[in-house]
């Protein structure tokens, strides 16, 4: 006989508990929000001039909501980008040959190299409107988030212990099933930490992402980022700070409503996570809210009723014992895909020697080249000061779970913070002391860069497997020795990966970090990023395009004779299993 609970308890199980009335209340607040920031985006392009950037600091809350959704959009879209692309890199050799090179170019180019080859397709799209002008500030954002997380995702699928993957074949789940219940929680604590650090990288750029000109084209669309660059323009030094403030304060919702309750959420994802002492697991008052809302449950349900859906469409699994395809017909289709390769890089070059065609002399092209040698020992100076620095402090915290939680919403604010607020200091700095900007102009560059590295250390100690630490303790592995031998092959894989997009993001940062305004004062550093950012305000868009060839080519080869064998070694030696 089925025994029925009392009428008391049913009755309760239908009424709304206090975590289903904080989610309404959440929930409710976000759509009004949305809706509200909606209306903005349908007016007229020609109203961005009549209402100009306010330093009123009672516009800021509205201007900390329209970042906040573009980056939140932004965000959405580097995902899907990332779980599309990367897969397709790590699963494909043949693809992985054209996809990790163009990786490595991609987030090499400057954000005005994006900007100023797709700001016309972009108000194409909404004719007349401020829409347009969002698509390309959302899509700005994107190339400041995408490339790392990316990367991330990546290392994850080429490190995944053979023994989880010899587990889904044995019990029978197909590609599909294992990506999404081995694969995708084996790499989700490395991407959150990456897409934390995306998210605080994109501040970084969102000056040049809200207020941006090219040529004739200048657009300011309300936003921190554009109050920032009005600030610095009118040498307000409290509206500076006010900016500040507001920044703060958006990314501790962000962390307290999205990226702690993640962190929390993929704790259960590590492979030592019922080893843990649960007085270390990660606490979030928002995950305990997802989890226990009856509104949270029922606006996810069809979604995970459409996953479980795709699960039984998917083909079975092929049988162990079946035969691969010939070695000749994977010969022949390597070979086709290499002559496609190979013609589609001849195009290439011949588009970009007719487009940036500039009657330029030998000296000029020298000048360029030299250029990159000057930014490129920037580069190399920098990411090793970073990486002398920040390895040892992300081990100590990634080890410590309590310290993490301290250390992860610090981080993040300062990763976050704008160069361009620091050009009043530095400027200060240089012409009072009358300092060579080619050098001092350089920590510039690496500051929003440098926190890849802190925060892929912090997640390679933090999955350090239990038995691993329990191991180097039964042996008395102590000092530098437990340093080379566990700690420093343990992240090296996630070392890796922050140090190469810490690489490619200051390549990019030069652009901003090589010319320093404050109010009529400029200082340059002799670079490739000046010669871009000259290039870009004179609408030049031939030089453009001659100057990230450049910067391409210099990211590539440091890439291919430098990084990618490391990483390969990495990918071979300390794989977990």
């Amino acid at each position: 006989m089925k025994i029925l609970p009392p009428v008391s308890i049913e009755a309760r199980r239908l009424l709304p508990g206090p975590w289903d009335l904080l989610a309404a209340v959440l929930v409710l607040a976000f759509i009004i929000l949305l809706a509200d920031a909606s209306r903005a985006v349908i007016q007229p392009l020609a109203t961005l001039k009549q209402q100009p950037i306010s330093l009123d600091p009672s516009a800021l809350p509205g201007y900390a909501l329209r970042t906040g959704l573009r980056m939140l959009i932004a965000l959405g879209f580097s995902l899907l980008f990332t779980f599309t692309y990367a897969t397709w890199a790590a699963k494909s050799p043949r693809a992985g040959t054209l996809l990790v090179p163009l990786l490595d170019i991609l987030q090499s180019i400057p954000i005005f190299g994006f900007l100023s080859v797709t700001l016309a397709f972009f108000l194409s799209l909404a004719p007349g409107r401020i829409l347009g002008a969002e698509f390309a500030a959302i899509f700005l954002i994107f190339t400041s988030q995408a490339w790392n997380m990316a990367f991330s995702f990546y290392q994850s699928l080429r490190t995944v212990p053979t023994e989880l993957e010899e587990a889904g074949r044995v019990f029978g789940l197909n590609a599909w099933v294992r990506f999404w219940r081995i694969e995708v929680p084996f790499g989700m604590p490395q991407l959150i930490w990456n897409m934390m650090m995306s998210m605080s990288g994109a501040w970084f750029f969102v000056v040049a992402a809200e207020a941006f000109t090219v040529g004739n084209t200048s657009i300011v669309l309300p936003g921190i980022g554009s109050y920032i660059a009005t600030a610095v323009a009118a040498k307000n030094m409290a509206a500076i700070l006010w900016a500040i403030l507001a920044m703060l304060i958006v990314i501790l919702i962000y962390d307290q409503l999205l990226f702690r309750p993640l962190v929390a959420w993929a704790d259960r994802f590590r492979i030592d996570a019922d080893t843990n002492d649960s007085d270390e697991g990660a606490e979030s008052w928002a995950l305990a809210m997802f989890r226990r809302s009856k509104l949270i449950d029922a606006i996810g349900a069809p979604f995970d009723r459409l996953m479980h859906w795709t699960y039984r469409l998917t083909p079975p699994v092929q049988n162990l014992g079946a035969k691969n395809p010939s070695a000749v017909r994977s010969r022949i289709a390597d070979i086709v895909w290499y002559v496609c390769l190979a013609g589609l890089i001849v195009y290439a070059l011949w588009q970009i020697a007719g487009f940036a065609a500039i009657p330029l002399g030998f000296g000029e092209f020298l000048n360029i080249v030299l250029r990159g040698f000057a930014t490129l020992t920037r580069v190399i100076i920098m990411i090793a000061l970073a990486s002398v620095i920040w390895t040892p402090v992300g081990i100590y915290v990634g080890l410590r779970p309590h310290l993490s939680r301290i250390v992860q919403p610090v981080a993040q604010f300062l990763a976050a913070f704008p160069v361009n607020l620091l050009f009043p200091i530095v400027v200060s700095l240089i012409v009072l002391w009358k300092l060579n900007p080619d050098i001092w102009l350089s920590p510039l560059m690496v500051l929003g860069t440098q926190w890849y590295i802190l925060f892929n250390v912090i997640a390679g100690a933090s999955a350090l497997p239990r038995e691993l630490r329990d191991a180097s303790d039964n042996f008395q592995i102590k000092g530098w020795l437990w340093w080379r031998k566990v700690a420093l092959p343990a992240v090296f894989p996630y070392y890796l990966t922050g140090a190469i997009t810490a690489s490619g993001g200051s390549w990019n940062a030069a652009v901003l970090a090589e010319i320093v305004e404050w109010g009529s004062k400029t200082l340059r550093a002799y670079g490739l990023g000046s010669y871009i950012t000259d290039a870009t305000t004179a609408g030049d868009f031939r030089k453009i395009v001659l100057g990230l060839a450049v910067m391409s080519f210099f990211v590539v080869v440091v890439n291919r004779l430098f990084w990618r064998p490391l990483y390969w070694y990495a990918e071979r030696k300390f794989r977990l299993g």
